[in-house]
């Protein structure tokens, strides 16, 4: 009988969710991660964070179909502060994206997180603040919260997956992983 595995990875920006790429790509092989288990959902090259991965296919299925309505919180660094009336657009949903209508989500500004130094750092523009979102969304298209900040004129900058379900990056560094329980996610 297969022992089921469940790992809280954090992975750092420029690394794919996949264990093979092209030849200059950096994945998960470099990562030391037991070798029967995959990515539970996706993280974009471009965005760091909490990527689970598992060899328990059910799981899987139940983490990250939509119907499954799993949370997952991430924060933003997007630039300027958007307004009241911007975040309430995203709150209330149908931001389009491509051909697809956003779910309501949850969003609010938040003071800069304490988060390690990326590398590379993003780009800093003198004469453009930037501030923090905490978005928490129950869907996970392709790049959707970089496409929701953009269609209310506020392109992000850096993007942190910090939660899926119950389970967040604390005690996570760039690049480590954990073992844990199921029932530690959902």
């Amino acid at each position: 009988m297969t022992k089921f595995k469940y790992i809280a990875f954090y992975k750092p920006f420029g690394v794919l969710t996949q264990f093979t790429g092209e030849e200059h790509d950096r994945t998960l092989a470099e990562f030391n991660l037991p070798p029967e288990v995959y990515a539970a959902g996706r993280l974009d090259k471009d965005s760091e964070g909490l990527l689970i991965l598992t060899n328990d296919g059910i799981f899987n299925q139940k983490l990250t179909h939509p119907k499954s309505e799993k949370l997952k919180t991430y924060w933003a660094q997007v630039e300027r502060e958007p307004t009241q009336e911007k975040l309430e657009a995203l709150r209330k949903g149908g931001i389009k994206i491509k051909d697809y209508l956003t779910r309501p989500c949850q969003v609010k500004l938040i003071p800069e997180p304490i988060l390690p130094e990326r590398d590379p750092p993003i780009r800093y523009r003198k004469n453009i603040p930037t501030s923090w979102l905490e978005l928490k969304l129950s869907e996970g298209k392709n790049r959707q919260v970089r496409r929701m900040t953009a269609a209310i004129g506020h392109p992000t900058l850096r993007l942190v997956r910090y939660a899926i379900g119950n389970m967040n990056l604390d005690n996570l560094s760039p690049g480590q992983w954990i073992e844990i329980k199921k029932e530690q996610i959902i």
